[in-house]
């Protein structure tokens, strides 16, 4: 069997020659002719958050860890209960964590002297409705939570707005990359690849949840606010 072997780095040909289960033709990949130019590439787009995560939780303290158990787990029964009227399905709420922990009293010279347990459950819940997010905050307050963190804004389901953003970021380096053809007076004859090489995801927004008895009768109220989601591209393209 006679075998001819060409060689050559500019003129090098990829053929891959299909399995006798896939009778196709060869792929062949074309060598490149000109310059090649590779350009970072960024697409963003504006969304409204519309999902807020807040932790919700009741900690309590009484003499025997047993009392603080029953009362936290008294409270917090309620604090579900609120949050079970207010409309929040099960699969949005999610125990984060729960505690029970010493407290002593400590003084100089002295051994600690243990006054109390102390006894925490907080619980992760997903809001969906934001306008009527603070109204339920105020809710769990009133049912006896007294830990709140949050709330978290995020989007709830930025698959969209990203695919918005990499077609927003294809078109910023083929204008990218048609600018450097006319600089050089040259022109773009293909694109040799494209690879996704991150995407920038919106940094949550939290904010402090504060509840003054002296102004009961105000309300709690969340601003959304924006977020900016970006994706980057790289692009290698060939100019003749």
């Amino acid at each position: 069997m006679n075998r001819l072997i060409l060689s050559g780095v500019a003129m090098a040909l990829a053929i891959a020659i299909p399995s006798a289960g896939h009778a196709q033709g060869a792929t062949i990949v074309q060598p490149l002719a000109g310059t090649r130019l590779d350009i970072n590439a960024t697409g963003e787009v504006t969304r409204v958050p519309d999902l807020a995560i807040i932790s919700a939780g009741v900690q309590t303290l009484q003499p025997t860890a047993t009392a603080a158990i029953e009362e936290n787990a008294t409270r917090m029964e309620r604090v579900r209960a609120a949050l079970k009227r207010a409309g929040i399905a099960d699969r949005d709420i999610q125990t984060s964590s729960i505690n029970l922990n010493p407290e002593y009293r400590y003084v100089e010279n002295q051994p600690p002297v243990l006054t109390g347990y102390r006894a925490s459950n907080n619980v992760s819940v997903k809001f969906r409705d934001l306008k009527r997010s603070g109204a339920i905050l105020d809710a769990l307050v009133r049912e006896g939570a007294n830990q709140l963190n949050g709330p978290t804004l995020t989007i709830d389901k930025p698959e969209e707005a990203y695919d918005e953003a990499r077609v927003k970021a294809i078109a910023v380096g083929k204008r990218r990359a048609e600018l450097y053809a006319r600089a050089l007076g040259k022109r773009v004859v293909r694109i040799l690849s494209i690879s996704e090489s991150g995407s920038m995801v919106p940094s949550p927004m939290p904010m402090a949840y504060a509840r003054d008895s002296a102004m009961s009768s105000a309300k709690t109220e969340i601003s959304p606010g924006t977020q900016d989601l970006q994706i980057n591209v790289s692009m290698s393209f060939e100019l003749q």
